[in-house]
């Protein structure tokens, strides 16, 4: 079972940066895709960014996009994202996940079978 634990959430100022960390472990040899997703009180799951295992190729979210970076992935069992430029709308539960199915687009939850805990982001005025 592979395992995930998410660091590095706070409270940041808008423009500030923020950088989440993701660790993985188990067989993480079997994972072909890490990511994050978030969610604010009241909102659905938002894709934000992924990494495949190499990190040759990322993918972001329309609303990251230019501000956020991912670095990482399954080789080195980890899944970084830098967060600069943070906006009051990016306040929200930061959740890392990795997918041992090969069937799927990065940016739908319904392609990762595995979760952390999540990190709260909140960013004020």
């Amino acid at each position: 079972q592979v395992q995930l634990v998410e660091s590095g959430g706070g409270l940041v100022q808008a423009g500030g940066s923020l950088r989440l960390s993701c660790a993985a472990s188990g067989p993480t040899d079997s994972v072909y895709l890490m990511g994050w997703f978030r969610q604010a009180p009241g909102k659905e799951r938002e894709f934000v960014a992924a990494i495949t295992s190499y990190g040759e190729s990322t993918f972001y979210g329309d609303n990251v996009k230019g501000r956020f970076t991912i670095s990482g992935g399954s080789a080195k069992a980890t899944a970084d994202l830098q967060m600069n430029g943070l906006q009051l709308e990016d306040t929200a539960n930061y959740y890392c996940a990795a997918s041992t199915r090969t069937l799927g687009p990065p940016n739908y939850s319904f392609r990762y079978n595995h979760w952390g805990q999540g990190t709260q982001v909140t960013v004020s005025r």
